[in-house]
């Protein structure tokens, strides 16, 4: 299996988390313009958490997502909407169905 992808966490300031997971939703849209993108999971992992996996069949694919719309936007808006900035890490799927 050679996919790769991203896991990416946010941690919301508590008085913006229903902003972020707003914003989380809204950007289905935009990652849908993106041919290269496999596979985009927005996902709630606590009432202030959430994470962002997504999956690539190669490395251009992920660096193009990196350097897309969604990526751009969330950065733009971090300041307001996060308690810190997010943490992105690169990944390796080893199996998938």
């Amino acid at each position: 299996m050679s996919d790769v992808g991203l896991f990416v966490r946010l941690e919301a300031k508590p008085e913006r988390a229903e902003d972020v997971a707003g914003f989380l939703a809204g950007a289905l849209e935009l990652v849908r313009d993106e041919p290269q993108t496999k596979t985009w999971f927005a996902i709630r992992l606590g009432a202030t958490t959430f994470g962002i996996f997504d999956t690539f069949a190669d490395d251009a694919g992920r660096q193009a997502h990196l350097a897309g719309r969604v990526a751009a936007a969330l950065m733009e808006n971090a300041p307001q909407l996060l308690a810190e900035d997010p943490a992105i890490e690169r990944v390796d799927v080893l199996a998938q169905l």
